[in-house]
């Protein structure tokens, strides 16, 4: 049996989301019967955005931003729509005009019956002669939050944090004081592709219950295909 969240105290019931992991930095959010995919990029499954209604990325690096598997995705299905990045949308808009959407902190909009908010402006430093890109978070449904290559804290709860695990450009003590202090219900991994299945164990014991502690917030690794269901 899918195992099933429980709802947050003060929150109105609404729809569940369906949150199915996939490779490396891309999830899937299902909601009456409407999918948005987040960063289908180069080290997720081929089909990673297959099937998407509305397609979100966070920025140009190509683990989050593969052009074939958005231009694949938008050409299967003619009502698909990006939200983006310019340096994202400017690689995309020629060949879908009017499906192709540039955003940045602070803009909110509906995507395939999703609200979605966008927080943070720059990916995180991976070394200062290496320039910084441009990096957006997406926060769904008041609820789910997906900071992409930065450790951006909302200026608003979150309910559900995709944790980026590892990167060039974090160390365990950032990743675990990045949880404390959003102070999210849940963190499910992402950003977990170059990890072995060694260092995803140790990372998976030192944010749980063995280790220094996450502020409360419960941690789980789904594995890629393997699905939750939140309900609010």
């Amino acid at each position: 049996m899918e195992p099933s969240t429980p709802a947050a105290p003060g929150r109105e019931p609404s729809s569940p989301i369906r949150l199915t992991k996939q490779g490396h930095a891309s999830v899937r959010l299902e909601k009456d019967g409407r999918a948005l995919v987040i960063d289908p990029g180069g080290f997720s499954e081929q089909e990673a955005a297959l099937g998407a209604d509305a397609l979100l990325v966070t920025h140009e690096h190509a683990d989050h931003f593969d052009e074939l598997r958005l231009r694949a995705a938008m050409e299967a299905n003619p009502a698909a729509e990006i939200w983006t990045p310019r340096s994202v949308a400017e690689q995309l808009s020629g060949a879908f005009p009017g499906r192709v959407h540039t955003v940045g902190d602070g803009d909110l909009f509906r995507a395939a019956g999703f609200d979605v908010e966008v927080h943070g402006e720059l990916h995180a430093v991976i070394h200062p002669d290496i320039p910084r890109v441009t990096n957006v978070g997406f926060r769904v449904d008041g609820s789910v939050f997906h900071p992409g290559d930065a450790l951006t804290v909302p200026a608003a709860p979150v309910e559900t944090l995709l944790l980026p695990l590892h990167a060039p450009w974090s160390k365990l003590s950032e990743v675990l004081d990045y949880v404390r202090e959003v102070r999210p219900l849940r963190a499910y991994d992402v950003h977990d592709g170059l990890l072995a299945e060694q260092g995803l164990a140790v990372y998976e014991r030192l944010l749980g219950p063995g280790g220094p502690g996450t502020a409360g917030a419960g941690h789980e690794r789904l594995a890629p295909g393997e699905s939750v269901t939140l309900t609010r």
